[in-house]
């Protein structure tokens, strides 16, 4: 049996997930977490899908969201029209203890 292409988008990859922050042009007519959902949904093929995937909508400084996603995923969301820029989220180790006062 073929797969549709919606089938392709929804279907598990490969490649693991990782969580990657995606910046995007602030909405005008549109509230900003519908807008990240509804950019997600696009690349992952549906509404449910993309919010069981969106992670945090940025609304304040900077405009954007931050999803779990495949390569293959952040390729096809770069695509997107509003779409500025995709990177993958980092945890940054704070130094703390006495060799840092010196």
């Amino acid at each position: 049996m073929a797969e549709s292409a919606d089938d392709t988008k929804s279907s598990t990859s490969l490649s693991p997930a990782a969580v990657h922050i995606i910046y995007t042009e602030k909405p005008q007519d549109e509230q900003p977490e519908a807008y990240h959902i509804r950019t997600l949904a696009s690349v992952l093929g549906s509404e449910e899908a993309a919010k069981d995937a969106l992670i945090y909508s940025y609304k304040t400084a900077a405009s954007g969201f931050s999803a779990k996603l495949t390569p293959e995923q952040v390729a096809e969301i770069s695509k997107q029209p509003g779409v500025l820029q995709v990177v993958p989220s980092r945890t940054l180790q704070l130094h703390s203890g006495p060799g840092m006062l010196h």
